[in-house]
């Protein structure tokens, strides 16, 4: 595809969210973290991945969103930003995709405004938007609630 983008996409419940695929250190399935005592509430905690110490944010917090369901653990999603490795807590992931670049829009105003403020536009898929996460807006942890409060 010419002028095309490649994301790794996931979802929180029923939005669908993609990163940049040159973003993405990996993905892989829950794992135990440890807490970190007085961090904001969207710092889930601290992941060990292979001696790497990587703070988890929880997106659904971020987004004002509920918590999963008891016993569902959530997926990670390990990204590259301008602060570091940053690991976001997401609820599945789904496929690598190639969008064609004309498809990119700005965010629509029925996106909630705490959503909007974490993206920075859409692609229009045949059933369904694709939101392009703000990593680095997302990663933020210097707020004590989420973006709603």
């Amino acid at each position: 595809m010419a002028d095309s983008k490649q994301f790794c996409t996931f979802y929180l419940g029923a939005l669908f969210f993609g990163v940049e695929v040159e973003n993405v250190q990996e993905v892989f399935r829950y794992q135990e973290m440890t807490r970190v005592p007085l961090a904001p509430p969207v710092v889930r905690g601290l992941i060990n991945l292979r001696g790497q110490i990587i703070t988890a944010i929880d997106l659904r917090s971020r987004l004002a969103m509920e918590q999963l369901p008891e016993g569902r653990l959530p997926m990670n999603v390990v990204v590259r930003t301008g602060e570091g490795v940053v690991c976001l807590l997401v609820d599945e992931i789904a496929d690598v995709l190639e969008v064609p670049q004309e498809s990119f829009e700005r965010p629509p105003d029925t996106i909630d405004a705490v959503t909007r403020e974490l993206v920075h536009g859409v692609y229009k898929l045949q059933d369904k938007l694709l939101l392009i996460l703000d990593t680095e807006r997302a990663v933020h942890t210097d707020v004590a609630e989420p973006l709603a409060g």
